[in-house]
């Protein structure tokens, strides 16, 4: 399955789950998506759990989210950081608002609820912030994927491969506008 021509925002904070940031990004790369690293602009460089490095192409600041067409939010302790910065919650809402897909894994769940994108929401999530995204107003379900309109949820690592199938065939389902 192929998703040319389709824009993708990963984002990126200090501290993310390395796995959860790389598999996505280079799995869409392999489907042919382009995968824009968007930051806080809280440093030029973000070291995950891990120590592998991540350098955002822009900040949250300066993404326009009209000109993706989904954002995938990594879990780790990055998305904790990540709700700290206005720009980047205002990205995502706004994603949503325009109908976008919003894939979320792990701890990314606190984005989302940060973001208010929660209330009526049936998502999953690293088992930790259940009672979170429950309080937050989501119905919490313990599966390895998620999609509830627009939001694609995953729990952890070991569910990569399915959110990212999940993400593709969201993606896959859009038009891709012809070139007149």
């Amino acid at each position: 399955m192929t998703i040319a021509g389709k824009r993708v925002a990963i984002l990126v904070e200090s501290l993310y789950e390395d796995l959860e940031f790389w598999y996505p990004y280079y799995r869409l790369k392999e489907a042919g998506a382009e995968v824009t690293v968007v930051g806080t602009g809280s440093s030029p460089v973000y070291k995950g759990k891990h120590g592998l490095e991540a350098k955002p192409d822009v900040t949250a600041d300066d993404a326009d989210p009209g000109s993706f067409d989904a954002v995938i939010i990594p879990g780790g302790y990055a998305p904790d950081y990540m709700r700290r910065y206005p720009s980047l919650l205002g990205f995502v809402k706004e994603m949503h608002g325009q109908g976008k897909t919003i894939a979320a894994i792990c701890h990314a769940g606190w984005v989302l609820a940060s973001a208010g994108l929660t209330r009526g929401l049936t998502m999953t999530c690293f088992s930790s912030i259940k009672e979170d995204v429950i309080n937050a107003g989501a119905k919490y379900v313990d599966q390895p994927v998620v999609r509830d309109r627009n939001i694609i949820t995953s729990r952890f690592p070991a569910d990569l491969p399915v959110f990212c199938k999940e993400i593709i065939a969201a993606l896959s389902e859009l038009e891709t506008p012809s070139i007149a």
